[in-house]
């Protein structure tokens, strides 16, 4: 059955192709969420949507159509191609300029297959065959309606949409799982080590929140300064090293797995490159281990930073690279060097015109309140496993992402079937 495929344009295989044109509503702090360009990305809506309208423009602004949950949205610009599926997050949306929603004929196109077949290789190919301009490509309406589908049997489409949405479904409760263990994380250290909120609960008489042998661990006043008693003001010269390992021509190696600022966003080592050491940039040359964390100092507010969590890499020079001085103090550094708060004053303090940077020992000169040696071990211990898990979970969802790419344009084109597909997948699900 999925050898047995028919070609149709778009038009053809669509119930509704809704977009929105003219001049914009005012916004509201509160409302419908507007789906830009910029929220459509690597497959999904990015939440939360802070552009809304009023609700009662809604239904003056979108006189093309109501999006559905379910329906394909896609970018025709800015850039062109991206694609997501709308979720249940919000019951209503409203589109904005350079966006279209599409939803599928019954028993013609699946939604959620559809989604899979625009993102495929050879479908991008054909959408970008289409569309006109050389600084900002484009496709028109009239342009989009006419690409053509290769599309398998419904039944088909439906069960192959299933399939690749189980890998998706898997790599989006990863994150939100992260997200979650991340908070826990950066809520512990803030209450500890930025609003010392153990020895203040203490010395104003207040009922204990943690267990006996943690709250036993904190001060009961804070001395003149502000913070706890016996408690040090310092900065993460005190906890870590910076940029200790570089290679060298007396140490280069055969190769490097290269991290680069623009692979790496707010705590995620998104993407890797391997190249020869001859042919390596020339900024390839930080030496990271497992347990360090990275800091871009060009244009900081990007957030390129991230924990490291295994040997073997090398990092751009455009980082600054902060090593504990002993196992204890990883997840501190972590969280101090990276808290929002931080990459915050960093952005405020770059600069350099162009590509506003600070320099490495400003990363390092963040300040802390270094606590006593039991609290910062058992800050350790408890939070240590939470990253590790945060850091196994982004691992098994880049394996799942490769399976999913390495998947799609077999699947789409035939040459694998649903039944091998699903052999593979239970080797990685």
């Amino acid at each position: 059955m999925q050898s047995e495929r028919s070609t149709l344009a778009l038009e053809k295989a669509l119930q509704v192709l809704i977009d929105y044109r003219g001049k914009s509503p005012a916004k509201s702090e509160a409302g419908v969420p507007v789906i830009s360009a910029k929220v459509v990305k690597g497959g999904r809506i990015l939440h939360p949507i802070e552009q809304t309208i009023d609700p009662k423009y809604y239904p003056v602004w979108m006189t093309r159509g109501l999006p559905e949950i379910g329906d394909v949205v896609m970018t025709t610009e800015g850039p062109l191609g991206e694609v997501a599926q709308l979720d249940a997050q919000t019951a209503k949306y409203a589109l904005g300029q350079r966006v279209v929603c599409m939803r599928g004929k019954e028993g013609v196109l699946d939604n959620t297959f559809f989604k899979f077949l625009l993102t495929s290789p050879t479908q991008q190919a054909i959408l970008h065959s289409f569309a006109t301009g050389t600084t900002v490509e484009g496709i028109s309406q009239r342009s989009l309606r006419a690409i053509p589908l290769v599309l398998p049997p419904y039944g088909y489409q439906v069960v192959l949409g299933r399939l690749l949405g189980t890998l998706d479904e898997k790599i989006e409760l990863n994150r939100q799982m992260n997200k979650t263990l991340e908070a826990m994380v950066r809520a512990i250290f803030k209450d500890w080590f930025v609003d010392f909120g153990p020895t203040r609960a203490k010395a104003a008489g207040r009922a204990p929140y943690l267990t006996p042998d943690l709250w036993a661990l904190f001060p009961d006043s804070l001395d003149t300064e502000g913070k706890p008693e016996g408690w040090l003001a310092g900065t993460l010269h005190e906890v870590c090293e910076l940029n200790s390992e570089s290679w060298g021509e007396g140490s280069k190696p055969v190769q490097v797995e290269y991290v680069d600022l623009a692979n790496t966003k707010w705590g995620t080592i998104e993407s890797t490159e391997t190249h020869l050491w001859d042919a390596a940039p020339s900024r390839a040359r930080r030496i990271l281990r497992s347990g360090d964390t990275i800091v871009g100092t060009v244009r900081p507010g990007n957030g390129s930073y991230a924990f490291v969590a295994r040997d073997g890499l090398t990092g751009s020079t455009g980082f600054a690279v902060l090593r504990p001085k002993i196992p204890s103090y990883r997840e501190l550094t972590y969280c101090a060097a990276t808290s929002p708060e931080n990459i915050d004053r960093l952005a405020h303090l770059a600069d350099g015109g162009a590509y506003p940077a600070v320099s490495p020992d400003l990363v390092a000169n963040t300040g802390l309140i270094i606590g006593l040696s039991s609290v910062t071990e058992t800050f350790s211990a408890i939070c240590g496993p939470l990253i590790n898990l945060v850091e196994a979970n982004k691992q098994e969802s880049q394996t799942l992402a490769q399976t999913r790419d390495f998947l799609l344009p077999k699947l789409m084109s035939g040459e694998i079937i649903v039944r091998k597909a699903e052999t593979d997948l239970g080797t990685v699900l």
